[in-house]
């Protein structure tokens, strides 16, 4: 008997990767993948756990579906599966919990398992080696496709549970990374985002990070490469050039910070300094022309005193990075910080929160004003309200009017101005 099968994708990159292929595993069985908004037989949840808010939306999710489709049986994969998974298994109608080690083979495990009054529950110990996946990750929904080529990591920053949902770092088999490249490319799929844990720390044999961007720029087909967040000390220096160069390589970095203090980097366990740091984005912005750079910053960590924060908002404020994604600190099961004094009061996280957003919104908006008026080449994704928006390579987001099918396409635009702060309207040239 045929069973429905729908996908939801909570968190990262690599979480939309990994959706994408487990996806794909589940056609040329006898199951129907349908879209996410449709009532399934079984509704698969890829989880995040990075920050409480990530467990707040499983629990969301799953009440929705249960209100929904009160028949369905619900998987919870992933990150959150890996470490809560008592907590996981008893939400109403879950059937099966699955974490990390053994999610990509979730279509073999729900087409083998029987009804049972409790939940299969697989939290297997993630390996250590090189691994591969058989399946592509093609992604109908979107016009960008994801590329995983690493896992895991071992830089165990104090504030972050990521080394104990994904394992140890490992890296993905250099020619079957090449071979899903192509896979995608053949697809239809004009521009690849390096995904991973900690991607910068890239390594099978003798090939590094730097090997795999050479061999995806040299891709035949391939418009575009780019490069979702890599830590500032993973990152070589030869990157410089090709993304300068005009290559397919996209003018966009996003390297996160995480505090502008070196007391603050210190209690975090980070690898570098504010100096190293500084020095380094200065550098790619003066190699690498209309260079858009983003990064992370959490607020809120335990001991964070006024001064610090204060030292981050300097920093932050004169330093070329085009917007910040900001983190309010929330304590991590088994990660180093929940066991430290000096917690931040919630109040004082909100208010530093809004002081960093608002100051994110105003580098943006002049990062946009400094392309208005010239010509850019736009990957458009989706329409909504008669309007196409797509993004260009150093990610400026654009909008269009337009009564064609704009969808995966190249095409040059004259930009106009910004409408909200977020994104430029242009025409079409």
């Amino acid at each position: 008997m045929t069973r429905s099968v729908s996908f939801h994708t909570l968190g990262c990159r690599l979480n939309q990767a990994e959706t994408a292929a487990i996806t794909r595993s589940f056609e040329g069985r006898d199951f129907d993948v349908v879209a996410t908004d449709t009532d399934a037989d079984i509704v698969v949840v890829n989880t995040c756990t990075v920050t409480e808010n990530g467990d707040a939306d499983t629990r969301r999710l799953v009440n929705r579906i249960n209100r929904r489709n009160p028949g369905a049986r619900i998987a919870l994969i992933g990150c959150q599966a890996q470490v809560q998974a008592a907590t996981l298994r008893q939400m109403p109608n879950v059937s099966w919990v699955v974490g990390n080690a053994r999610k990509m083979a979730l279509a073999d495990i729900v087409e083998s398992a029987a009804a049972a009054d409790r939940p299969f529950v697989d939290t297997s110990e993630i390996p250590t080696e090189s691994f591969t996946s058989p399946t592509a990750a093609v992604d109908y929904r979107h016009a960008r496709a994801n590329l995983k080529i690493q896992d895991g990591c071992d830089f165990y920053c104090f504030f972050c549970v990521i080394p104990y949902t994904r394992g140890h770092a490992r890296s993905r088999q250099f020619d079957d990374l090449l071979r899903e490249a192509a896979d995608l490319v053949e697809a239809g799929h004009r521009e690849i985002v390096l995904t991973g844990v900690n991607i910068g720390t890239y390594e099978d044999g003798s090939k590094a990070f730097l090997d795999v961007v050479d061999a995806l720029i040299a891709q035949p087909g391939l418009d575009r490469l780019r490069i979702s967040s890599i830590e500032p000390t993973t990152i070589p220096a030869g990157l410089f050039g090709p993304m300068a160069a005009g290559t397919a390589l996209c003018r966009h970095l996003h390297i996160p910070l995480q505090s502008g203090s070196d007391e603050v980097l210190y209690q975090m366990n980070r690898r570098y300094s504010i100096s190293q740091y500084r020095e380094f984005v200065e550098l790619a912005c003066q190699s690498v022309p209309d260079l858009c750079l983003g990064t992370d910053v959490i607020v809120g960590y335990p001991g964070e005193s006024d001064a610090h924060f204060d030292q981050t908002v300097e920093l932050l404020r004169h330093l070329p990075l085009t917007y910040f994604h900001v983190f309010s600190y929330s304590e991590r099961q088994r990660a180093k910080s929940r066991l430290f004094a000096d917690q931040v009061e919630r109040p004082t996280i909100a208010a530093r929160s809004r002081v960093l957003r608002e100051l994110s919104n105003r580098k943006r908006q002049l990062f946009l004003e400094r392309f208005s008026g010239r010509e850019v080449t736009v990957l458009f994704e989706q329409e909504k309200r008669e309007r196409w928006t797509g993004l260009t390579d150093n990610y400026i987001r654009v909008s269009v009017a337009s009564e064609r099918d704009l969808t995966n396409r190249l095409l040059p635009v004259r930009l106009e101005g910004s409408d909200d702060g977020s994104c430029m309207t242009g025409v079409l040239l």
